[in-house]
């Protein structure tokens, strides 16, 4: 007699084989109405995606919705954006940090332009905060580790806040990126893509360099343009360090986990009960406005940049959103 096993398993087969049957009959009768009466007889369907069937957000935000800027007009970090302060910021690690931390925080430095980096030793990190502050910094970022090994990175926006947590996933450091370029003095320009919800514009505003979110993970990346044709075409070179970073909380004020207000932290299991819900991006963007880059634009800025270099020009791009 058969096992339980067994019969369960010829069941899935003979599903299968029926489902794929009902399949290829379907495609055979849409390919066979295509040729009788054209091709538009039978609209093509779109494949059915996790973005395309995202669960609609109450959070999602418009580039001109006028409650987002006046929010952001007064938000913590006004001063940067308006230009009336320039940023300084400063790198730090977990105590006793080990090797390959040091290397990610020395690649981060040149990433993020009047960046320093202080070896922490065993000072608390509230003290930190208060000597980043008295010595002008305006921002912090504590690259944590675990088992030797980069696994988080705290960004505090000095002197009020906020203070966001990322875990570090896929860690690339610049060497073992195949065919890196070399960093340049230039400022780096900012890129954002999918920060179309509430929290998400809070987060994307703490950006330093550009940055991908899809499903909730952000791609950090790190490029600088290659001019081809005397300036016509512009090509990304990747210089490192490649990371994946994904948000675990985000606080008002600078660091406080014990007596600090919360805005977010998030709780997997109450959180991602769905798979087409996602906390930093409510799918499409709404309308052309709030859609950022694109082959053509990246040409148009490699020409601009081009054309600035060769006339000798300062050139200094603060990241904006």
């Amino acid at each position: 007699m058969p096992s339980e096993k067994s019969l369960h398993r010829k069941r899935s087969l003979a599903v299968n084989i029926a489902r794929d049957k009902a399949k290829r009959e379907r495609r055979e009768e849409r390919n066979r109405i295509r040729k009788e009466k054209g091709e538009d007889a039978v609209p093509k369907q779109a494949p059915r995606t996790i973005e395309n069937t995202q669960e609609p957000d109450d959070t999602y935000v418009r580039s001109d919705d006028e409650e987002v800027l006046n929010d952001l007009e007064n938000d913590p970090m006004v001063n940067y954006f308006q230009e009336s302060a320039n940023p300084k910021v400063l790198i730090t690690t977990s105590p006793r940090a080990k090797l390959k931390t040091f290397k990610l925080c020395f690649e981060l430095k040149k990433v993020i332009p009047n960046a320093e980096i202080v070896t922490r030793k065993n000072v608390a990190i509230k003290r930190v905060v208060r000597q980043a502050i008295e010595h002008g910094f305006t921002d912090l970022v504590v690259v944590h580790e675990d088992r030797k090994r980069p696994n988080g990175i705290v960004l505090c926006h000095l002197p009020d806040g906020p203070t966001a947590f990322f875990k570090i996933n896929s860690l690339q450091y610049s060497k073992q990126i195949k065919d890196v370029g070399e960093s340049t003095d230039h400022y780096p320009e900012l890129i954002l893509t999918n920060f179309t919800t509430r929290l998400a514009k809070t987060i994307s505003r703490m950006r330093v360099v550009t940055f991908h979110n899809q499903r909730d993970y952000v791609f950090f990346r790190h490029h600088r343009y290659e001019f081809k044709k005397e300036g016509q075409k512009a090509a990304l070179h990747e210089l490192g360090p490649r990371m994946t970073l994904r948000l675990k909380w985000l606080q008002k004020g600078t660091f406080d986990t014990r007596g600090g207000e919360y805005e977010f932290y998030l709780k997997r299991h109450d959180m991602e009960k769905s798979r087409r819900r996602f906390l930093l991006s409510s799918g499409k963007p709404k309308c052309e406005s709030d859609k950022i880059v694109s082959r053509n634009l990246l040409d148009e800025i490699g020409k601009i940049i081009y054309l600035i270099r060769e006339k000798n020009f300062a050139f200094n791009t603060k990241g904006k959103n």
